[in-house]
């Protein structure tokens, strides 16, 4: 089950991400169904299933599902509108060929299907966890450092860019903590100060220096606090 899933992926991989240069995406976007790239991009993804399936024809069905799939999902992706936003598109098409994956698996392995494990405490407690140290820190934080609110931290950034980074840098600091990677920290501190500190040594950006290195140390320390009481929160889980 894991090989012929491993092989698919790595199939899909070579089709959609090694094997296709960007004119054929451009191609594709111009012509849409027309596209002559698009049906040669379908050929890619023949070629390396057949050569990673060995050319073993007893997976026809599998290999037919893959193909006819991908086609109908590239042309819903070409004919979507152009409002919509394109991470996001992306981020759906690659699910759909996934989803995909997964099927084809389960007609040959039928495996049983559960999401059991999504009611169990230590997955429950994982979620609040993560939410904690995203949304709900990313509001505390802004309580927190409303007195020292200034114009200037917005000016030249991008939209909620300071948000979305603290929100990353806190679950790096919630994986380092619980993986027991204590030194992952000072690492990303230090990288942090090289990236955002580094232009604001003059005596005119010492307020804004301040601002920042306040946030920051609430920032780290609220998502240390967060993990630790989640490692407790899993300690006390698996001895009751």
């Amino acid at each position: 089950m894991l090989a012929l899933g491993l092989k698919l992926l790595l199939a899909h991989l070579i089709g959609d991400f090694v094997f296709q240069p960007n004119k054929w995406v451009k191609h594709k976007q111009q012509h849409k169904l027309k596209s002559s790239k698009l049906y040669l991009h379908i050929a890619v993804h023949a070629l390396a299933l057949l050569i990673l399936l060995q050319f073993d024809f007893t997976y026809w069905l599998g290999i037919s599902i893959s193909l006819i799939s991908h086609l109908l999902i590239d042309l819903a992706k070409l004919y979507a509108p152009q409002k919509m936003n394109a991470a996001g598109l992306f981020v759906l098409d690659q699910a759909l060929h996934g989803m995909v994956i997964l099927c084809v698996v389960q007609l040959y392995f039928p495996f049983h299907w559960s999401v059991d494990f999504i009611y169990t405490p230590a997955f429950l407690t994982l979620l609040v966890a993560i939410l904690m140290v995203t949304s709900v820190a990313s509001i505390l934080l802004r309580f927190l450092m409303a007195h020292w609110r200034t114009q200037e931290e917005s000016e030249g950034s991008l939209k909620n860019a300071g948000s979305y980074i603290g929100m990353l840098e806190r679950l790096f600091i919630f994986g380092f903590v619980v993986i027991n990677y204590w030194e992952g920290i000072g690492f990303l501190l230090a990288a942090k100060s090289v990236f955002r500190f580094g232009d604001l040594t003059n005596a005119k950006d010492r307020k804004l220096t301040e601002y920042i290195l306040i946030g920051t140390l609430l920032s780290f320390g609220i998502a240390i606090l967060f993990a630790s009481g989640y490692m407790a929160a899993l300690k006390y889980i698996h001895v009751h």
